[in-house]
């Protein structure tokens, strides 16, 4: 941890002689049953102070987290809070911090889900104060804390301290009792602490009326209480003094610092004027700053004002100077934010030629001492646009890395327009910021800006004089040889691929990927890696499975090379599902189970990915039946907490999750579940080929719901005439179902041509996997007509391609039709080892046995008709019932046997075998009852 970082977590020290407030550290002490404690007031009324003496004898531990500016990007805010909590428990976030710091962090709700889960298994609790709350302005930062708060466990008590209230419901709070405040009312001294603080901590001996005085002048202000005592150091005519005070609290300010001010050392006063541009001060910035390094001895003989930095801040502390510690070394300080304020006010007031000077040193400062983000800041303030553009130049690998985009946009808006368009390194940098923030407008201009400087013009291939790219680029080591600019004309290939994925152009996508290749060096690893990986994703969206596993295989090495390790577990993500695709169930686990061992180390934390590791292997567990095994996988990747799952992985889960419970029959369940997915789902550039919204539409199905199933139809504008693409396969095979539900001679006609025209398709792009389901569909089909023949046919293709993999849920979730249908195939001796694992396969609740005499007639069938793609009870028969069939019907009704009711007819078993499966077909069922059941709905009993 750094020493900057190291500061913000410092709690401030009580002050020596300081003025204790019982009836305020009642207040607080009293409030740690609650959620929040607020400490709202303008500045100068002790807030932090009050807190530090609190604190000083309070039995719980403590996180401090002291926030600025920079704490407004979220990123950043996440990562010191989930540091500050590690002060307490280093279990707290433990593998957080490197989530944050990848190339994709998680979802900010996801982090904060996961710091609660730790905070609520630590077994003591504790507080976490946020200091100086009103520096952050961030909206997604108090969206954070709201959310904090509303699940906050026992364990935890928030403080927050601030100029103004912060952005969250605090009414609501304070009617469920979960709010203490203290107001600049309850801050103010009452007259014994004001008597109390002029004497024993600033030793003034004034009389009770000049006492009485300055606190019905300051109104109990603690900031000019304390400023007036300064003032008063050494004057003779403290009544005078007394008497002519008065004012406002600004004005009360700047009379009070120009009268501090006045009566210090020249050196002294010039040291806190030049040093107040710092948010820090520590004794080796102050001095170069102020350019001067003394060569002094360090002891109580040289004078004040001659002594180095470090002594003054000393000093400067010693004498109640608004100087606050931030560590317990006193290497680090602050000003009081008031007193820092009025301080930078006189100083553009009387050395306005001074300030940019100043913050050019500091800048100096910071960068040489690996602190890249104030460098930046303090060249910014002194308007040196250049340097600051070098700066940030050199930091933007590192932050985009950690995804600060937030921080990287404010740097590149705070630029002059002109300079960055003539920087091509930064404008190919300002793009990147831009497509991880999620921004596609403006992404092209910047890279033209950048070819413009380069020389090409879309895509030429001319270069400028290498002697003027170095003087529009000032000499930046970045652009200095042509290996380095054929790796910025490949980052700028680079990001046009990632454009034009994003909106959709697979063609263009293709095109500036593979010139990517071509231009960067062999040992780019990440731009290689990067590059092949879109690649990968546009002909994944196309369709070409061979070329993008081949890709994405790359984009995996590549990315293991370039150290991007948990990186690679995405790609282990696109591998697994482009090969369930193809149908080749046991690679994908094989892909995982060697994922998981990656993300998993066992002398490492785990990695960000390992919880897509269990989804995934859940996912493919499920196909082969083994339900209890997924749903153990579904609960250890959420037992990992949700920051160690990349982006989509709660979207993931719930589609996963959503699939047991169909499986176990909860229907409303499941729409629960897709809902959520639904609202969890945001585009990776992955290809979103199962579209939540067709999930559902299957849900509707079986639950008889043809009306929104069609509604659904008509919003994505489907046809059974539609041009057939890889991207909307799945929707068109859901397309197919609910035609044949529809039970009229156009759909199902329409059914049956675009069932054989997906057949063709998928089996042209080798995605065996929608082969074998398209096959299904087929063969129920077929045996809905009473095509056996047919039926039989398409059911052994689909058998022969799936047993080898391992598919077993593809069919069982068809239902009592698929029952019916490998009943049929059992008897006609298709594939047997096959066919009876699968039966054996469907719940018993789905099947019942058939018996004639002794012995059974059938393998069983199932009990509850599934109407996927079956038929709802409001449609009219696919076909009519012939006389003899509807004398088999009315038999069925009664408790006669299958052998009498054959016997009944005077007609043989196999014969009554023959009309029974005729009228199931026809009726849309697959058992006895349900054709009884289904029969007397259509009134034909």
């Amino acid at each position: 941890m750094t020493a900057r970082l190291a500061t913000k977590l410092y709690i401030p020290p009580q002050r020596p002689n300081v003025v204790l407030r019982p009836r305020l550290i009642a207040q607080l002490n009293e409030g740690l049953h609650r959620k929040l404690t607020l400490i709202a007031a303008p500045a100068g009324f002790g807030k932090t102070t009050l807190v530090s003496t609190w604190l000083a004898a309070c039995a719980r531990p403590v996180a401090w987290l002291s926030l600025d500016e920079g704490d407004s990007d979220p990123i950043r805010f996440l990562a010191y809070l989930v540091a500050a909590l590690q002060t307490i428990a280093p279990t707290i976030g433990a593998g957080m911090a490197a989530a944050l710091q990848s190339a994709q962090p998680p979802p900010q709700e996801a982090i904060l889900t996961a710091l609660l889960n730790d905070i609520a298994a630590t077994p003591d609790p504790f507080v976490l104060v946020l200091d100086d709350y009103h520096l952050v302005d961030a909206r997604a930062v108090d969206t954070a804390l709201a959310f904090l708060l509303d699940h906050l466990p026992a364990q935890m008590h928030l403080m927050i301290t601030t100029r103004e209230d912060p952005h969250f419901p605090l009414a609501r709070l304070r009617v469920r009792d979960q709010l203490t405040e203290l107001r600049a009312a309850d801050l103010r001294f009452t007259p014994p602490e004001a008597a109390a603080f002029l004497s024993q901590v600033m030793d003034l001996h004034l009389s009770a009326e000049d006492v009485a005085a300055l606190e019905r002048r300051t109104e109990g202000w603690i900031a000019g209480l304390q400023l007036a005592a300064l003032s008063m150091r050494g004057r003779a005519d403290i009544g005078q003094f007394v008497r002519a005070f008065a004012g406002d609290n600004r004005y009360i300010v700047d009379y009070l610092v120009e009268e501090v001010l006045q009566r210090q050392p020249e050196r002294v006063r010039n040291f806190l004027l030049q040093t107040s541009i710092l948010d820090r001060l520590n004794g080796p910035l102050c001095d170069a700053v102020l350019d001067e390094r003394p060569e002094m001895q360090h002891d109580s003989t040289t004078p004040f004002a001659l002594r180095p930095a470090s002594r003054i801040l000393e000093e400067l502390e010693r004498g109640n100077f608004f100087v606050v510690p931030l560590d317990d070394q006193r290497q680090w300080y602050r000003y009081h934010h008031l007193f820092a304020e009025v301080l930078a006010t006189h100083l553009r007031a009387e050395q306005p030629e001074q300030v940019a000077t100043l913050h050019r040193r500091a800048s100096a400062w910071y960068a040489e001492n690996g602190v890249p983000a104030d460098a930046i800041r303090h060249a910014l303030a002194a308007k040196d646009f250049a340097r600051a553009a070098d700066l940030v130049e050199l930091a933007v690998p590192a932050m985009s890395q950690s995804r600060q985009e937030t921080t990287l946009l404010s740097w590149f808006k705070a630029l002059p327009e002109p300079l960055v368009r003539t920087r091509p390194v930064l404008s190919v940098y300002y793009a990147g910021t831009l497509l991880l923030s999620g921004q596609i407008e403006g992404v092209e201009s910047r890279l033209q800006d950048a070819e413009r400087w380069l020389g090409a013009q879309s895509g030429a291939d001319t270069a400028m004089p290498q002697e003027a790219l170095l003087a529009t680029t000032r000499g930046h080591p970045t652009v200095m040889d042509e290996a380095e600019l054929r790796s910025l004309r490949a980052g700028i290939a680079l990001y046009r691929a990632a454009s034009a994925l994003a909106l959709g152009n697979v063609a263009n996508t293709i095109q500036f990927a593979q010139q990517t290749l071509d231009l960067a060096p062999a040992d780019d690893h990440l731009r290689r890696g990067a590059a092949a990986g879109l690649l990968g994703l546009a002909y994944w969206t196309d369709g070409a499975l061979a070329a993008a596993y081949q890709s994405y295989t790359e984009c995996m090495v590549r990315l293991q090379q370039a150290g991007h390790i948990a990186d690679t577990l995405g790609c282990a993500i696109a591998l697994a599902d482009i090969r369930m695709t193809q149908g080749r169930l046991r690679d994908a686990m094989s892909i995982y189970a060697q994922a998981m061992q990656v993300a998993t180390p066992p002398d490492r934390p785990t990695l960000r990915g390992a919880a897509d590791m269990h989804v995934g292997m859940s996912v493919l567990l499920y196909e082969g039946n083994d339900l209890a095994a997924s749903l153990q996988h579904l609960l250890a990747s959420k037992a990992l907490g949700e920051h160690l799952g990349l982006p989509q992985n709660r979207y993931r889960w719930c589609v996963a999750m959503a699939r047991i419970r169909k499986a176990e029959g909860d229907l409303d369940g499941t729409l629960d579940l897709l809902d959520q997915a639904a609202h969890l789902y945001a585009s990776d550039l992955f290809p979103n080929v199962h579209p939540v919204v067709a999930r559902k539409a299957r849900v509707w199905l079986a639950q008889g719901r043809l009306d929104e199933a069609l509604g659904w139809v008509r919003e994505q504008g489907l046809s059974a005439q539609d041009e057939l693409t890889y991207l909307h396969e799945f929707e068109h095979i859901t397309l197919a179902r609910i035609l044949l539900a529809q039970q009229t001679k156009s759909s199902l006609a329409e059914a049956i041509g675009l069932i054989e025209r997906l057949l063709r398709a998928a089996e042209a792009g080798e995605r065996t996997g929608s082969v074998i389901e398209i096959l299904v569909l087929q063969a129920l089909t077929h045996h809905m007509h009473g095509e056996i023949p047919a039926a039989l046919a398409a059911l052994q293709r689909a058998l022969t391609l799936a047993e080898p993999e391992g598919y077993v849920r593809m069919f069982v979730d068809e239902g009592a039709l698929m029952v019916a249908l490998l009943q049929e195939a059992l008897a006609y001796g298709i594939l047997p080892g096959s066919v009876e694992q699968l039966l054996n396969a469907f719940p018993k609740a789905d099947t019942e046995t058939w018996r004639h005499g002794d012995t059974e007639m059938d393998r069983g069938s199932v009990t509850q008709v599934s109407r996927s793609p079956g038929l709802p009870a409001s449609q009219s028969l696919i076909e009519p019932l012939s006389d003899r069939e509807r004398d088999v019907l009315r038999l069925l009704r009664t408790d006669l046997s299958g052998p009498q009711i054959a016997q009944e007819l005077i007609v043989s078993l196999s014969t009554i075998r023959t009309h029974t499966r005729n009228i199931y077909a026809k009726l849309g069922v697959a058992n006895r009852r349900a054709a009884v059941r289904r029969a007397e709905e259509l009134g034909l009993l």
